[in-house]
């Protein structure tokens, strides 16, 4: 898997991305969640936005990448982690009050499922929300489809999905969607419409 062969060096290639703007975004984008509720967090990674989590009641982060976990693991003593693929969540129906993910679904390969489980382990009128990296409009968004071409063969990263689009197509109610960076992030809040 690639993010087992990238997990070592995750942090440190991120590192002026989250002090230039990445851990100010995660920050806003957990702010959106629900206080003292029941919280999923798919695509964990190695646990860089554990110090930005509500308080929980009960606070679950899945990760699919067994190494990206072990990194995780050192940066929590309060967050219950699984190993977990997005598109078939080991979770039961109606379990949890909110979830979030944040640069994920880029490499999530059937976002539509990935979706569907998030709205099956949710109640009605639950929040999801998204922090995306996203195909962009105008002559960027051509440039992001170019950028696609190898960084789908590379890391399995989908560097120009329409996020949002994918969420309502999956049933969601889009309740904002906030541009960042000229339009390459999204901060996407929607809500289950069951």
């Amino acid at each position: 898997m690639i993010y087992d062969k990238l997990a070592k060096g995750y942090d440190k290639a991120l590192a002026p991305f989250e002090k230039w703007f990445l851990d100010k975004w995660r920050a806003e984008t957990l702010s959106y969640l629900p206080q003292n509720a029941k919280i999923l967090e798919i695509g964990a990674g190695t646990g860089l936005n554990f110090k930005h989590y509500p308080k929980c009641q009960n606070a679950v982060a899945g990760e699919i990448s067994v190494k990206m976990l072990e990194i995780a693991r050192k940066k929590t003593n309060s967050i219950n982690l699984i190993q977990a693929n997005a598109e078939k969540l080991p979770l039961s129906d109606n379990s949890f009050d909110a979830a979030f993910a944040t640069l994920v679904f880029c490499s999530i390969s059937k976002p539509e499922k990935a979706f569907a489980e998030l709205q099956r382990i949710l109640k009605a009128k639950d929040k999801i929300v998204l922090l995306e990296h996203v195909r962009p409009n105008g002559l960027f968004g051509y440039l992001f489809d170019v950028f696609n071409i190898f960084t789908v063969a590379l890391f399995e990263d989908y560097f120009n999905r329409e996020t949002a689009k994918l969420a309502e197509e999956a049933g969601l109610k889009i309740l904002e969607v906030k541009q960042k960076a000229f339009g390459i992030v999204n901060l996407i809040i929607c809500e289950v419409d069951k």
